[in-house]
């Protein structure tokens, strides 16, 4: 059993690191006490994970996303590993709204952690229907996914300003708490969506859901999911995930939270400098649950070699280099 610090034990230089540097980020009226969150659906609903990992350190927790009706989600197979990833098009599988408010919701608001509760609609007034349903919580937070490629509509609204607009101005003037807006890649300019959620009232922007992909089985001529397509995660969508924050970043004044491929501090350090001011932890939480933790207790280290002692010094600080002109 470790020993309590004292004179004789002082405190290693990674702990006095700690001491100096501020992990605190602001998005918009969303204060977070570190940039770490965990993605929806790659959580459950926390008590899963509750034995092990340290859910008060986390800097944010997103469930499940949430439906009005509870959903069984797609037929199998409804995940398939890749070589640098998972596809997954499980179709937002949940026990739905009224559940969630009456069994999950007493636990989660117990954890001692920030939750972010995400919704998804199927339509404009389904989106309202939730808000209003859950505005009497007093939520620390809510994130609209308008963006999962597995579910029939499920990117309408993240794929059309106009559709984008609509859906976040249309939650703003129902509920108070912060709102987030989960923006798919799978679109010609991700940053006309992001413009159109910061226009309507949106706190910060989540980029990026899953990329839309597919695996076959030769053999047999036929599709591995179900659902035939899916929503690709992991290593293998971390590059395109940077350059959406980067997009956004550079055309659009709101705060980003980035997703997509991150498993190490190097990863997460990526995301920040691109312009991030938060990260979401998503298909490393399947095969290594203390990766956040992890992540959380390196970021004071990493910061300080950058010369920086808070996250606010060191996000969107990426140094593009002019482009240049070949001479004939």
């Amino acid at each position: 059993m470790a020993t309590p610090m004292s004179a004789s034990h002082p405190a290693p230089q990674d702990a006095l690191a700690s001491e100096s540097v501020s992990l605190h980020v602001q998005l918009g009226r969303l204060t977070l006490q570190n940039p770490v969150l965990v993605a929806s659906g790659t959580f459950g609903y926390a008590k899963e994970m509750a034995g092990m990992v340290d859910l008060p350190k986390l800097g944010g927790i997103l469930p499940k996303t949430i439906t009005h009706q509870p959903r069984p989600g797609n037929a199998p197979w409804r995940t398939v590993e890749t070589s640098a990833g998972l596809l997954n098009a499980i179709g937002l599988d949940n026990d739905g709204i009224d559940y969630f408010v009456e069994n999950h919701w007493p636990y989660l608001k117990g954890t001692g952690a920030d939750i972010i509760v995400s919704i998804a609609g199927k339509s404009h007034d389904d989106f309202i229907a939730l808000a209003e349903r859950l505005s009497p919580l007093g939520l620390f937070a809510i994130e609209l996914n308008v963006s999962c490629p597995n579910v029939s509509g499920g990117i309408d609204f993240g794929t059309d300003p106009v559709a984008c607009h609509r859906v976040v101005s249309g939650v703003r003037k129902v509920i108070d708490c912060p709102i987030i807006t989960k923006l798919t890649p799978n679109v010609t300019s991700i940053a006309e969506i992001a413009k159109a959620a910061h226009e309507a009232g949106t706190d910060a922007v989540t980029c990026i859901n899953t990329v839309l992909g597919m695996a076959i089985d030769w053999k047999r001529q036929r599709p591995l999911l179900a659902n035939t397509v899916g929503g690709l995660s992991g290593p293998a969508i971390k590059p395109i995930a940077l350059r959406c924050v980067y997009q956004v970043a550079s055309r659009v004044p709101v705060p980003i939270i980035g997703v997509g491929g991150i498993a190490s501090i190097d990863d997460a350090m990526e995301f920040f400098v691109a312009g991030a001011s938060a990260i979401q932890i998503g298909t490393a939480n399947y095969y290594d649950p203390l990766v956040s933790i992890r992540l959380i207790e390196a970021l004071p280290s990493a910061i300080r070699v950058l010369g920086a002692r808070s996250m606010s010094e060191i996000i969107g600080t990426l140094k593009v280099p002019s482009p240049t002109v070949a001479k004939k």
